[in-house]
């Protein structure tokens, strides 16, 4: 067997909002959108991966989410999202920040060094 995709679900009864903060922000392609369920992602070749976490490094929360990118601290302030925890550089070799989505999900936005 092996695991082809590993997708992450978020309840809500407003799927329309997590265009802001996935696609605008983050630039997440839409790849579905059937009004009760809308998904993000990327055709982009990315590894799978799942983390079970006691807490979240550096004393923080444990995030719901964490995304990978080059650079999206600028593109969120500018969109009004909350920085909640960094920017940080981690001794793990990581520079992250913490936001909350329109969700309200802790997300850890992060960047290898």
């Amino acid at each position: 067997m092996k695991v082809r995709r590993i997708v992450a679900n978020i309840e809500t009864r407003d799927a329309a909002a997590a265009k802001r903060f996935y696609h605008d922000v983050l630039g997440l392609d839409v790849l579905m959108d059937q009004g009760w369920i809308a998904t993000y992602g990327s055709e982009e070749q990315m590894q799978v991966q799942v983390s079970f976490m006691a807490q979240g490094g550096s004393g923080t929360p444990v995030p719901d989410l964490s995304i990978e990118v080059d650079e999206a601290l600028a593109a969120m302030k500018e969109a009004g999202f909350a920085v909640e925890y960094g920017p940080a550089d981690e001794p793990w070799g990581v520079r992250r920040f913490y936001v909350r989505d329109p969700y309200g999900r802790l997300v850890n936005i992060l960047s290898h060094r």
